[in-house]
């Protein structure tokens, strides 16, 4: 057999085994739910919120404007996800388990209110309302608190490197890439329009790539060329998932620390978790953190303040005692009223006796 017989032999078995894997079923992988990050384990061991907070989310999209960085190929595809308002979302049902936000839904507002026109319509025309029956429709919620922000920064190949050897054609190597996304998040107020807190959170994505090859001549004629090698890259739905929930839990802490809603828990824990919050953003010791004080002095921990405790309630029911008959009484006249302009001083004291009603024992006598 010739060489070049050889390898077209080889190639031809390559192309073969990469044609088998492609379409071989074993090594397609299943369908399975998002697994939560870290960050996500964060904010559901959030204490619960003294109140419900209705927050409302409009559109948290992405302001860079960037493509998807390609080598020497121009696409259309954008550098970071279009849907950030549904991660968000998720992420505000995480903090605390769902005991810290009550959600509602404005991103597709025009959808809701046309299928609510639709219930409208048909109850209208086949059951003949007038007027629409609060208990099958009742009206929508509405928000104290409005979430705006978004993506605004994606900053392509930072930080990027890389190592290599080779020996008598026998070689390995590494490279190494980081790429940065910036959030941010503000929570305004409904009823006076002001930026009550604003947070913002920078995550990188990594991507690391490993490959070794062997370059030689095994015989006189014959060159052995083989090469391996293997890439991780972090995907970028899962780091812009990791910076929203950062920014969710900053957002919640930061609030508390400034008085606009509480933690349940106690005094102790709140600070300890401020603290530790701030140190890891300041990047700074926790010993250097400066609480704010409130108005007396004493210290913001965030914390809600103790609440009288609510009577206990009895186990079984208890019967009322009934109700003692009432009396028929006769009607007694009412006492005559004056009323005096107010320019004319006030008003003279009068008495009224009240009128005498005889006795049914009088009655009969007289």
């Amino acid at each position: 057999m010739t060489p070049w017989a050889r390898r077209a032999g080889a190639g031809m078995a390559a192309l073969s085994l990469g044609a088998c894997a492609a379409h071989n079923e074993a090594s397609w992988s299943q369908a399975q739910a998002t697994r939560p990050t870290p960050m996500t384990s964060t904010l559901q061991q959030l204490p619960p919120a003294g109140d419900l907070i209705a927050v409302a989310v409009y559109n948290f999209t992405d302001q860079t404007g960037q493509f998807k960085p390609t080598d020497g190929v121009q696409t259309l595809s954008r550098a970071v996800t279009q849907g950030a308002t549904s991660i968000l979302v998720k992420a505000l049902q995480a903090a605390g388990n769902r005991r810290w936000f009550t959600v509602i839904e404005r991103e597709r507002l025009d959808n809701l209110l046309r299928e609510r026109a639709v219930i409208r319509d048909m109850r209208s025309s086949y059951l003949g309302e007038k007027t629409l029956n609060p208990q099958a429709l009742p009206p929508l919620l509405f928000a104290g608190i409005l979430l705006e922000g978004g993506i605004i920064g994606y900053d392509a190949n930072t930080k990027s490197g890389g190592l290599g050897a080779r020996f008598l054609g026998i070689g390995a190597s590494t490279q190494y890439r980081e790429d940065t996304v910036t959030v941010y998040l503000r929570a305004v107020s409904v009823k006076t329009g002001e930026v009550l807190t604003n947070v913002s959170v920078r995550k990188s994505i990594a991507s690391i790539g490993v490959d070794a090859n062997s370059f030689r001549y095994v015989a006189f004629k014959d060159l052995l060329e083989l090469e391996a090698g293997v890439a991780f890259n972090e995907p970028d739905a899962l780091a812009l998932q990791q910076a929203i929930e950062a920014a969710v839990y900053g957002l919640v802490l930061e609030g508390a620390s400034m008085g606009l809603w509480c933690l349940s828990s106690t005094p102790a824990a709140s600070e300890a978790m401020l603290r530790s919050y701030y140190a890891q953003r300041d990047n700074i010791a926790e010993s250097s953190v400066a609480l704010a004080h409130q108005v007396d002095g004493t210290l913001v921990s965030g914390a809600c303040p103790p609440r009288m405790a609510a009577q206990p309630r009895p186990r079984v029911a208890v019967r009322a005692p009934a109700a003692a008959p009432v009396q028929a009484t006769r009607p007694q006249p009412a006492a005559p009223t004056l009323t005096v302009p107010p320019l004319l001083g006030p008003a003279p004291q009068v008495s009224v006796q009240p009128q005498r009603t005889a006795s049914p024992a009088s009655a009969k006598g007289g």
